[in-house]
C-alpha cells in the first residue's frame, strides 16, 4: 500500500514538473515573438572583436590582450573560433554558423 501510495505521489510530482517546463517554454517563445527575450549581450563590439583579431594575427598573448579588453582568456578564444569559423564559411560560400546561446 505504500509503495503504490509513493508511485502515485512521485507521478503526480512528475507530472507538474513537465506542466511547468510546458508552461515556462510557452512564456519563453511568447516573449522571443515580442522581442523581450533577447538572450545576453555580446561583451566586445564587432570593431572590438575585428581589433581583437587583427592584434592576435600580429603575435600578441592571448593573456595580455584578455587583460587589456577586460574579458576572461576564455571569451578570448571563443572570439578566436568564432572568427576562424565564419572564415571557413565565407572560404566556402556557405553561411556562416550562429552557436545557439548556452543558458544556465
Amino acid at each position: 500500500m505504500a509503495t503504490l501510495l509513493l508511485n502515485m505521489m512521485g507521478s503526480f510530482a512528475e507530472f507538474e514538473l513537465a506542466w511547468s517546463r510546458e508552461r515556462q517554454r510557452e512564456g519563453i517563445e511568447l516573449a522571443k515573438r515580442a522581442g523581450v527575450y533577447k538572450g545576453r549581450k555580446r561583451l566586445l563590439t564587432p570593431d572590438r572583436a575585428a581589433e581583437l583579431s587583427r592584434r592576435l594575427g600580429e603575435g600578441e598573448s592571448k593573456a595580455a590582450l584578455a587583460r587589456e579588453f577586460g574579458v576572461d582568456r576564455t571569451t578570448v578564444y571563443r572570439y578566436i573560433g568564432r572568427a576562424a569559423t565564419e572564415q571557413a564559411a565565407r572560404r566556402l560560400g556557405a553561411r556562416p554558423h550562429v552557436p545557439r546561446q548556452r543558458f544556465r
